[in-house]
Formats: C-alpha cells, structure tokens, sequence
C-alpha cells in the first residue's frame, strides 16, 4: 500500500469513529472510464435523464426511477411533468427540438444517446410522477434510436413514490408508502436492476460494506451552487481503492432524501453499495440541500427549493439542463476528478497531471464580453474557461484564449482556468483575473405580478390550449385561469420573462 492510501485509510477511519475531522478533497482512482453510468430517484431521475443527454459521451448508461422526459420542466410548469400528466406528441417534439439544437454544442452530440444502455422504472401506485411521465421518458429515448434491447420499462405493482430494495433496514417504508425516507422493501432489488442492466451479471453483494470504505468528500471545490451542499459520500470498494481498475456510477437521491434531510439513508439503504462492493464499482453520491431563496425559474414562476431537489426546473440558470448548468457541471467535475488516478482511461489508457494555467488575464471588455487568455500549459489537449466558479464554455478551447459573452455592463467579473489532457481530465486550477465591463448598468427591470388570466387581458401575456405563455419570451406560465399567479419582468418593449425584480 502506497503512503498516500495509507493517509486516506487513516483519515476515512477517523472520520467512521466520529472523530471532529473536515471532509477530504474527492480522491482520484484507476477508472474505465468507458463505463461510467448514472441513475437517480425522482428529481434525481430528472438529473441523471440530464447528465445521460447533455454528457452522453460520458454516460454509457442511465437509469431513471420515477421521473419524466429531458427539459420537461424548461417549456412547462413543472407540474405537467408529475402526478400522473399525460404529456402530449407535441410537448415531446418541443423537447426534441432543444436536444436537436443543442446537439454538438451545449450538449454532446446527441448520436451517443443511441448507444446508451437505459434502465426506467415506476410503480403502478406512484401518484407523484406516475406512469405517464415514465413512458414519455422512454418514448423520448425511443425518438433518438435506443432500441428495444437496450431499454428496459419496469412497472412494479404495488410500489409507490419510492426507491425499491428487497431488504428491510432501519427507517425504510412498506412497498406503498410514499413517505420520508422514501426507500421501501418491494421484494425488488432496484440497485441490482440498474447496476445490472449497465454491467452485465453481477457478483453476489456484501450485505455489510465495510464503514471504512465511505468517504465523505468536500464539494465545494466542484460549485458555489447554493443548492448544494459542503460535503458529498463515494463508496470505494477495497479492490478499488487498492489500485485494480474499477467502474464509477453516479446515483443522485430525490427531493428530500439529501444527508440533511435524511442523513446517509440513501447512500447506505439503497442497496447501491452492497452491488458496488463485489463488483468494482465506485459510487458517487452528491448531494444537495435546502435553499429557500425563491428563484426564478424557466417555466414555473418563482419557487423556493425547501425540498433540496435536483436542478430540473431552472433554479440555478437557464442552462440548467447543459453542460453548463452549474449543477451538471459539478457533478462532471466530481466523476472527472475520481476517474482520473494512475492507469484511467477507456480498458487502461493513461493520463496526465496537468498543471495550472499561468498568466491568466482579461482585455478587449465590451459592455457583454470580455476576452481571457493565458499562457500554454504543457501536455494540455484543451482548456476550460470559468467565470465566477461556473464553467462558461460549451465545447473545449483548444487555443490559449476565449471571448466570454453575455455578461451585464458594468459588472465585474472572476475568471479561473483549468487545462484538460485528451480525456477531457482537468488539471489544477488557475489564479484567478477579475475584469470589469464596460458601459452602465441597466435600470431595474419592471416586474407585474397577476394571474395568469389578469396577464393577458394586460397584453403581456397569450393563451393557448388553456395554458398562458409570456409575450415575447413564449414561456410557458402554467394553466390559464384567475387562480394561478405569475410574476413577469419586462426585460424590453413588449418581452417579458418569468421571474422577480429586486
């Protein structure tokens, strides 16, 4: 064992017996990367169908329990996308459009989608989402060429709003309650299932993974989204973390079953790590928290997020199902990081430790952009560019500079470089360099806040097939009536998008 496993062993076991320790930084291991998976419940289901699409060069497979279609929730209140919604030929065309826009660029090309092993489950007593969603999910994969034999649709009688085990642990529901922790003993062993599909035949699970091999990881290096919280768990078989070339798969809990919610009931309860174990697969476990700030978001008004849901309605940006969005790219970041250990790659290539960017500097500012260059850093294949600690570019930069746009006049901003070897593995981070805008800060916006029906007698808003859409933006206001209530900002004559003003 190499001194620097030796440290780690030290630190995770002081961390088991409860010792007052901070978390560690996400190690790094021996990974395949050609067989990185992700599945999630619920909001974490709308996550992993979001990493599965926007990153599908990366995830061979994607595993969804109880959630509905990619960018659902981007055109529509969220609430057309659970408790049971049929969703329509016409809603899905308009989620594929975004797929086929963004394909190759805010997105992976959206040909790898075709190639992905996916695994989709609900039970028939599921009222929270329900079976409806799940079949539009499978008909969207279905649109972009999974096959037959690739897709599994598992409708299991009986189960709720639930993750499903086939083991009883302590605070774990019956197969029909939809209730906190939301993990139930259906006499169905979910987590073999998914694993299963993506793996092949398994080895038989360790129903008592050792407490040492849980790591409680330190996030905030990866995102300042306040949605997340400081720490994330990964599960690391001893073979794994002895050196012998191991799987990641990523699994994403549902609203309310983040650790300060439930403490480690998902990572532990699920069934998860006792597959993992025997089976060399490393498992990521990122976690949210509860944000009650109210945020804007794409189609469903202004909400809070008590329930420390995963990102898929747009709290957190516009850009919440690419690449980009800063929940999706944290959690690349994550699965880089642990793929990135001596001997990664596709059956064993290696990689590179690249070191940080020097010379980082800003010029050429306009009122919306500003351009950052930096000097060559040996061995690098390409960059990536972030501002404020969030990943701005869509495709990798393969020169020593980049123009960022979109950005507000007037306003000052941070950016940081990250070189990347041929595998897309980032080395350490740059100092950063500020740059200000030019121009002035535009008047606060004038924000309306009505029901929907008040909106559009007021011209702000249309109506169509009984749901409202904000004039010039077209977003999608929720049902039509006196009853439901929207706040509107007018960002330009005659355009106005869902949201709050200070």
């Amino acid at each position: 064992m190499t001194f620097k496993l030796m440290k780690l062993f030290a630190a995770v076991t002081a961390l088991s017996a409860g010792a007052a320790m901070a978390a560690v930084n996400l190690p790094a291991y021996n990974v395949d990367t050609s067989k990185t998976t992700v599945s999630g419940l619920s909001s974490g289901g709308f996550m992993a169908n979001q990493l599965g699409i926007a990153y599908s060069s990366l995830f061979k497979g994607v595993g969804v329990f109880a959630a509905g279609p990619y960018m659902c929730a981007g055109l529509s209140n969220y609430t057309a996308c659970m408790y049971n919604a049929s969703i329509s030929s016409t809603a899905l065309a308009n989620m594929q459009s975004r797929i086929d826009t963004w394909s190759g660029t805010q997105i992976d090309n959206k040909a790898n989608i075709a190639g992905q092993k996916v695994y989709l489950f609900v039970g028939t007593s599921d009222t929270t989402v329900g079976q409806n969603p799940v079949t539009a999910l499978k008909t969207q994969y279905t649109n972009n060429g999974v096959s037959a034999a690739n897709l599994d649709h598992v409708v299991q009688s009986g189960a709720s709003h639930t993750f499903p085990t086939d083991f009883d642990s302590t605070g774990n529901n019956s197969c029909g309650s939809a209730a906190s922790p939301y993990i139930s003993n259906c006499s169905y062993d979910g987590a073999k299932a998914v694993l299963q599909k993506f793996y092949g035949t398994l080895n038989p699970r360790n129903n008592a993974p050792a407490a040492s091999n849980y790591i409680e990881f330190n996030q905030t290096e990866f995102t300042s989204n306040p949605g997340m919280a400081a720490t994330g768990w990964l599960y690391v078989p001893a073979s794994c973390a002895s050196g012998t070339q191991c799987k990641v798969h990523v699994a994403l809990h549902g609203c309310q079953q983040s650790t300060d919610k439930i403490g480690d009931k998902f990572v532990k309860n699920t069934g998860y790590t006792r597959w993992a174990d025997t089976n060399n697969i490393i498992v990521l476990f990122p976690q949210t928290k509860t944000d009650n700030t109210s945020r804007s978001t794409a189609a469903s008004g202004s909400l809070a997020n008590p329930n420390a849901c995963w990102d898929w309605i747009g709290w957190y940006g516009t850009n919440f199902a690419q690449k980009a969005g800063t929940q999706m790219a944290a959690i690349k970041a994550m699965v880089d990081r642990v793929s990135s250990g001596s001997g990664s790659g596709g059956g064993g290539g290696g990689t590179t430790t690249l070191a940080a960017p020097t010379g980082v500097a800003t010029s050429n500012a306009t009122t919306s952009s500003m351009q950052i260059s930096w000097s060559a850093v040996s061995g690098a294949a390409s960059y990536n560019v972030y501002r404020n600690s969030n990943k701005t570019n869509a495709l990798p930069v393969t020169v020593t500079s980049y123009t960022d746009t979109g950005l507000a006049a007037a306003t000052q901003y941070s950016w940081t470089v990250r070189a990347a070897d041929a595998n897309g593995v980032e080395g350490a981070t740059s100092a950063a360099a500020t740059g200000t805008t030019t121009g002035t800060a535009p008047p606060p916006a004038t924000c309306y806040t009505s029901s929907n029906y008040a909106h559009t007698t007021a011209g702000r808003a249309t109506q169509s097939g009984g749901y409202t859409y904000a004039k010039g933006s077209s977003q999608n206001m929720g049902l039509w009536n006196t009853f439901t209530t929207t706040t509107l900002k007018m960002t330009g004559p005659n355009y106005y998008v869902i949201g709050t003003c200070p």
